[in-house]
């Protein structure tokens, strides 16, 4: 089903591989080629655009600058008042600002709609695009309206990712949204690319989710795309029709990889021409002869309908083995339980067995991975003639844009969906973050969506609340909710002609009629409107000589995802006031955290106010073991903060706020033994806090312990990536040894003056 190649490979005409394992350029000169692997890796489609879009002459050492820019309504607010704050006059390429994920305005009074109209007249004044509440999801309408081939988009959304349309897209914080607001660059050594070849064609009721999931079960455990560019290639690509592609494309996210691209061709041509760009279409190929660093061969005839069990998107089944094995799987989700939830809530799947069935209690199709056009008339199909009963089991449906809903009601598949007694709703990005749809305490939800982290569908472990959220294709959940909320894969509930094809008509007048556009035509006249809870960034200080850091919080789960950093749900309505929503972090994991991390803040603004260490009682005693080997250090060089440790911290989202809430609250650095993602440290690094890796094995710290960093200010300005820190105990300092990894120059120096702002503001 899924092949993983162990060494580069090279792909000869787009469709035969040869791997690098020794013979490779005998093999190549048998057929007339002669190449280098360095000139070979030049060829794949990621290299060409990369490319195009570098402006530093070093094609390993990448400055890019992107075409343009796309955030929603719990990111945009954040970036613009940094970039503001850092001499914002008007946006400088073109920048989408979508409300689809706080659209509902259901938590915290004028709250969100106060951010709607903020990003509305900041469109005005600045030169943007505004994006009603309702009308897309951020990425659909990215895809309708912004993807071109060979381009590049930069957005504040971990699933920006537009590969299949040709469009290499990156998700980040959003301070790399205010880089390039600045008309500055995004700074990262080049990329691996790893070829994901295609061949063979889907069997009946196996959908892009299906695929997806086969493909981040098979590679997010063992790293194979981490940071990497996923290339699609091979035959099987034109078999895919452009939804069908998206849809695959979008999860890859969930690998960890930085990007993706796809090769396109006619069906690609044909979404372009549907929605009024032909022009933005393309050809994209890998050159004759291409190398990759790896290649993931999958045959799409093999693959059947997959779920991915809580609480990760890389926990996959096909829906045949959990039907098979049903009690085994769910007593090792349970499991791993013990680890994800830390036993604070009782939890159990097996309840969950009905007559050696498993039922399900809610099925979701939504958002930029499952709200698209042909997954939803693929379930009316599914659906049509049968009901979902009237028992617990619930169907809800999101388009992914107006467009998408006007169509499925033009073409009736809204009305055979709702004649089931499922129900259709507006595009919004909620049931996916938390804040839409949250199933009651021990339910299970089937979700074509993109994550399944704990809590992320919305239970809060600290009121004792906890549901399970599994990801399946939208086929499937079709099938499931026409058995009437027994799990079903679609390739047992349908005949192979069930299945229409629908034609897709594209009505762009609903934008026209409704979405703002000034893009490149700013009114510096236009009044900004702030709502009560939109705040400045507070005031942050540069990196002292010397650190003294309390570990206010110790997570050994294998992973930690931004969820559990910063909880997403009802927290999303605070994204616009950083000290408000700082008071949720790691309330989920840590309920302690926060209250440690402000006592160590109120010490740090009492030495910036110019108290002395030794006047501090909390701290009094620590500051007198350091000062006997260390005799210098005093409050004008010795900052005071926190910091956390977790073994893989930064799995998820993008949201900065996993980063800036920490900073806020007065953290300085994370402690770990590998981060999950770059955006997560380069979100950590963007506002000013140290991404320090540690060595796996015994930790020379545990939780509440003092850790004292002498000469960090001198470390980072000298590039040094082995420092010396201590644990300060009651008989003296244990030197242990704390590695920074690789900095650009530029991450130094933000580093160095305490955050992006501060960097700006100099």
């Amino acid at each position: 089903m899924v092949r993983l190649y162990d060494n580069g490979v090279y792909l000869v005409n787009g469709t035969e591989i040869i791997e690098d394992n020794g013979s490779a350029e005998k093999k190549l000169s048998a057929k007339g080629i002669r190449i280098s692997r360095n000139e070979a890796s030049e060829n794949t489609i990621a290299y060409g655009i990369l490319k195009a879009h570098n402006t530093s002459k070093d094609m390993d050492k990448l400055k890019i600058k992107f075409d343009k820019l796309t955030s929603h309504d719990i990111t945009f607010v954040g970036i613009i008042q940094t970039a503001r704050a850092s001499g914002l006059e008007s946006f400088p390429i073109p920048y989408v600002l979508t409300n689809c994920h706080n659209s509902l305005c259901a938590v915290g009074g004028t709250i969100n709609e106060d951010d709607h109209v903020f990003g509305l007249t900041c469109a005005k004044r600045y030169g943007g695009i505004y994006v009603p509440p309702h009308q897309a999801v951020i990425h659909q309408f990215a895809r309708e309206m912004l993807a071109e081939c060979g381009k590049m988009i930069l957005g504040s959304d971990s699933h920006t990712r537009y590969g299949a349309l040709g469009t290499m897209a990156v998700g980040e914080g959003g301070p790399e949204l205010v880089k390039q607001l600045l008309s500055r660059t995004y700074d990262i050594d080049r990329p691996g690319v790893v070829a994901v070849y295609l061949k063979g064609e889907p069997v009946p009721g196996v959908g892009p989710q299906d695929v997806a999931l086969a493909i981040i079960g098979a590679v997010f455990k063992n790293g194979y795309v981490k940071n990497k560019v996923m290339e699609f290639v091979g035959p099987g690509v034109s078999g895919l029709s452009a939804d069908f592609r998206i849809g695959i494309d979008v999860m890859t996210t969930e690998t960890t990889c930085l990007s993706s691209i796809w090769q396109t061709d006619d069906k690609i041509e044909e979404f372009y021409d549907i929605h009024g760009r032909k022009e933005c279409y393309r050809e994209l190929r890998p050159g004759k002869a291409a190398y990759y660093d790896g290649l993931i061969e999958i045959d799409l005839s093999e693959i059947r309908p997959m779920i991915a069990m809580p609480f990760h998107p890389s926990n996959t089944y096909t829906i045949d083995e959990v039907n098979e094995n049903l009690e085994d799987i769910l007593a090792d989700v349970e499991k791993k339980a013990l680890v994800s939830l830390d036993g604070q809530v009782p939890y159990s799947l097996k309840q969950k067995i009905v007559n050696g069935k498993l039922y399900v209690d809610q099925g979701i199709i939504a958002g930029c991975a499952g709200g698209g056009f042909e997954n939803i008339c693929a379930a009316a199909d599914i659906l049509e003639g049968t009901d979902i009963g009237s028992d617990e089991f619930t169907l809800s449906i999101y388009p992914a844009s107006m467009p998408i809903y006007m169509e499925i009601i033009k073409n009736g598949c809204a009305a055979k969906i709702l004649e089931t007694g499922a129900v259709i709703k507006t595009a919004f990005c909620g049931p996916c973050f938390g804040a839409g749809d949250t199933p009651a305490n021990n339910a299970f939800s089937i979700r074509h969506s993109t994550r399944n982290f704990p809590n992320r569908e919305g239970s809060k472990l600290q009121n004792g609340q906890i549901s399970s959220v599994a990801l399946m294709d939208a086929r499937s959940i079709a099938a499931t909710a026409a058995n009437r909320g027994f799990l079903t894969g679609a390739d047992k509930q349908i005949e192979a002609d069930r299945l229409k094809t629908y034609r897709y008509h594209f009505d762009e007048k609903i934008y026209k009629n409704r979405v703002f556009d000034s893009k490149g035509k700013p009114d510096k006249n236009t009044e900004i409107k702030f709502g009560p809870n939109i705040k400045d960034w507070p005031k942050m200080c540069s990196l002292t000589d010397n650190l003294i850091l309390r570990v206010v919080s110790e997570i050994h789960d294998p992973v930690t995802t931004t969820d559990e950093l910063i909880p997403s749900g009802e927290t999303s309505s605070y994204r616009s006031n950083p000290l408000g929503l700082a008071e949720f972090t790691l309330s989920r994991k840590d309920p302690e955290y926060v209250g440690r991390a402000k006592a160590m803040k109120s010490m740090e603004e009492k030495r910036e106010a110019g108290t002395a260490l030794s006047d501090m009682k909390d701290i009094a005693g620590v500051y007198d073991v350091i000062k006997k080997e260390y005799p210098d250090a005093d409050s004008g060089n010795t900052g005071i903060g926190s910091t956390i440790f977790a073994v893989k911290p930064g799995d998820g989202s993008a949201r900065e706020q996993a980063a800036s809430c920490q900073k806020v609250l007065g953290g300085w650095a994370n402690i770990a033994n590998e981060y999950a993602t770059k955006r997560y440290r380069s979100n950590l690094i963007n506002w000013g806090m140290l991404p320090f890796i540690i060595d796996e094995g015994g930790l020379p710290f545990k939780n509440l312990d003092y850790i004292f960093i002498p000469n960090i200010k001198k470390a980072i300005q000298d590039k040094q990536n082995k420092i010396k820190a201590y644990v300060v105990t009651d008989k003296g300092l244990n030197e242990f040894i704390l590695k920074m990894g690789d900095l650009t120059d530029d991450e130094r120096t933000i580093i160095l003056d305490g955050c992006l702002i501060n960097y700006y503001a100099k």
